[in-house]
């Protein structure tokens, strides 16, 4: 694991677990702080949608009011809270979970699976 990688596995371990720390999670039955974690990925997925509501300016009373950083901000909000989601899931198991391998056995996986060429396309000018 490099550097890098280990200081953003544990930058994401660390925050799921201020997440569990915090004084409204202490008296959690385990499942409902699971159930809270998954909502809460769905939570942030409606934010994505509302987000490029207003980008796109779907809303006519409202018109265009957001911006594709926006959009793409609130989606990595989502892989985020996904990855803290696993952490939180995994925890019961000890050990420190390799997030970011996980999500790329995942994308290896889902890739291979698609039958997708192993390379992305050259952009052209």
């Amino acid at each position: 694991m490099s550097p890098e990688h280990a200081e953003t596995n544990a930058m994401l371990i660390a925050v799921s677990r201020w997440i569990d720390s915090a004084p409204a999670n202490q008296g959690r039955a385990p499942e409902a702080l699971l159930w809270g974690r998954v909502a809460k990925v769905g939570e942030e997925a409606g934010e994505v949608i509302a987000a490029l509501v207003g980008a796109l300016g779907h809303n006519p009373r409202k018109g265009v009011h957001d911006t594709m950083e926006h959009v793409e901000y609130e989606l990595l909000d989502v892989t985020m809270t996904a990855l803290c989601a696993v952490a939180h899931l995994r925890s019961p198991c000890g050990g420190t979970p390799d997030l970011l391998g996980l999500l790329q056995q995942h994308i290896r996986t889902v890739h291979e699976r698609s039958g997708a060429p192993a390379e992305a396309p050259q952009e052209t000018e």
